[in-house]
């Protein structure tokens, strides 16, 4: 596969062009050269790019990824991170679903004020708690 420019690395990854360059700038991706005025990158960019997408949907910063994803090595990921991670939303999760059950809760309690509830009351406790650790 040929080298790609940076237009066409944006739109087969759909990252913005500029998103591209400050990625770049960060040091996890890098061009291998330039043709004209536009940047060049290997075709395995794009897979690069599938990594850091994959880590930020996770939650991982780019700080976290960029030991993973260096443009200069092969892709190191660290399982104990992931594992630590999985474990993080594993936590986000319950806790998500907790307010959304109390949120259909609340929209269908027979209380006339949501604040008379005791189930809604609990709740509001439990968040209050949760934001206060």
């Amino acid at each position: 596969m040929r080298d790609l420019d940076i237009s066409e690395v944006a739109k087969r990854s759909g990252v913005p062009a500029s998103t591209l360059r400050y990625y770049e700038e960060r040091g996890l991706i890098a061009a291998i050269g330039r043709r004209g005025l536009r940047r060049l990158f290997d075709p395995g960019v794009l897979e690069r790019l599938d990594l850091i997408a994959l880590g930020r949907a996770a939650g991982f910063s780019l700080d976290d990824i960029l030991p993973m994803v260096r443009p200069d090595t092969a892709p190191r990921i660290d399982r104990s991170r992931l594992l630590d991670k999985a474990d993080e939303l594993d936590r986000m999760i319950r806790r998500l679903g907790m307010l959304r059950d109390g949120l259909r809760h609340a929209a269908a309690c027979p209380e006339p004020d949501q604040l008379q509830c005791p189930k809604f009351r609990r709740i509001l406790r439990i968040n209050a708690r949760r934001r206060a650790a």
